[in-house]
């Protein structure tokens, strides 16, 4: 019996057409970015590590707390630029939620990969310095010097993949 053609993004049988490891986990941040509850900016991560999905998250207001899609955004109310006075914000950042939700369940991040689809704030990059996070992986710039200045300093390697 003849299986009916596949209507995916990827044909799984042709191996010439699967997506590099970096599409793929880009993609499914991509996909977990769906999720997210922001108003201005729809942000989804993946940890990962020797190719195994360790967690992941999106950007949006804690567990239990009225979504900014219900309660409105405090930062388009006062007007606050991007990438300036994050703790103005009722949202937790994608990174920060995949950092939870590993912690959660007693995940190590150590040597870990973190794909974003976009690049890190100096908040998370902090975190990402201290949680021994060895590379990101990003398609999205983000108006955060500090940020690169200090996972640079740090050795975390980054690679902005488009």
């Amino acid at each position: 019996m003849r299986r009916p053609k596949r209507s995916t993004k990827y044909d799984v049988r042709c191996t010439d057409k699967r997506p590099s490891w970096d599409d793929y986990f880009l993609d499914i941040a991509s996909l977990v970015s769906t999720r997210s509850t922001c108003l201005r900016r729809k942000v989804g991560a993946v940890l990962v590590r020797d190719k195994r999905i360790l967690a992941s998250g999106y950007n949006g207001a804690p567990s239990s707390i009225e979504h900014c899609s219900i309660a409105g955004c405090v930062r388009e109310k006062l007007k606050i630029p991007s990438g300036e006075r994050h703790e103005l914000c009722r949202g937790l950042h994608a990174e920060q939620n995949a950092f939870l939700q590993a912690a959660l369940h007693g995940t190590s991040l150590k040597d870990a990969i973190l794909y974003s689809t976009i690049q890190p704030c100096i908040i998370c990059a902090k975190m990402i310095i201290n949680a021994g996070i060895r590379e990101i992986v990003y398609r999205g710039a983000y108006p955060d010097k500090m940020a690169m200045d200090f996972l640079k300093a740090a050795g975390v390697k980054l690679r902005i993949v488009k």
